[in-house]
């Protein structure tokens, strides 16, 4: 009985493991759509800051070392998206990239 018992026991748990494991596939495309809405979303949201900065050459209220962190942060995004392949991270990450080193260049142009 406890042969069957232990048997059982590790059968189980193997089960278990095994039933959070993520499927291994391919993407939908509503799993890209999504991706796509979000990366639109959080890229347009940089669009406004960076227009006012360009326009108004005021830079005082933006934080020089947020920007450089947030902008070796989004590069390391970028690379993860080109290692993926994953063309909203690829897509959002290279204009958000561009629209924070704009407002950087800027900042340490105008101070």
């Amino acid at each position: 009985m406890p042969v069957f018992r232990a048997r059982t026991l590790r059968k189980a748990a193997k089960q278990r493991t095994n039933r959070f494991e993520m499927p291994r596939t391919m993407p939908t495309a509503t799993t890209e759509m999504l991706g796509f809405a979000a990366a639109a979303l959080t890229t347009l949201c940089w669009v406004p800051q960076a227009w006012h900065t360009i326009r108004t050459r005021d830079t005082r209220a933006i934080s020089l070392w947020t920007q450089v962190f947030f902008a070796l942060g989004i590069v390391l995004w970028l690379a993860y998206g080109v290692l993926l392949m994953s063309w909203p991270l690829i897509g959002a990450n290279a204009v958000t990239l561009l629209l924070v080193l704009t407002i950087l260049s800027m900042k340490l142009r105008y101070g």
